[in-house]
């Protein structure tokens, strides 16, 4: 059976002046992201907001527990990230019945 988790999340980056600012910050972190949790991930909202940031991750697998632990440490990874700070996130897994 496939397993999929979704986290949408936003992200303060304060120091970021300009778009260019905040577009570095976020490509690095999304670059960091598939590599180190092999999700899918792109910036969803706030696009034209230099200081705020909001992205989707997803995974999927074939156990539940395996996709929910990546979620949990990749939002682990998202609290202790230095370039900004996590406001909010909503985590679903999606299980079939």
């Amino acid at each position: 059976m496939l397993h999929i988790g979704v986290l949408q999340f936003s992200l303060e980056i304060p120091y970021a002046e300009t778009l260019k600012d905040k577009r570095n910050v976020v490509k690095a972190l999304k670059d960091r992201l598939r590599r180190s949790f092999n999700v899918s991930i792109a910036e969803t909202e706030d696009l034209d907001v230099c200081t705020q940031a909001t992205l989707g991750a997803v995974v999927a697998g074939s156990d539940a527990a395996h996709v929910n632990s990546t979620m949990d440490h990749l939002l682990n990874a998202l609290h202790e990230w230095r370039d900004g700070t996590l406001l909010d996130h909503q985590l679903e897994i999606i299980s079939p019945r």
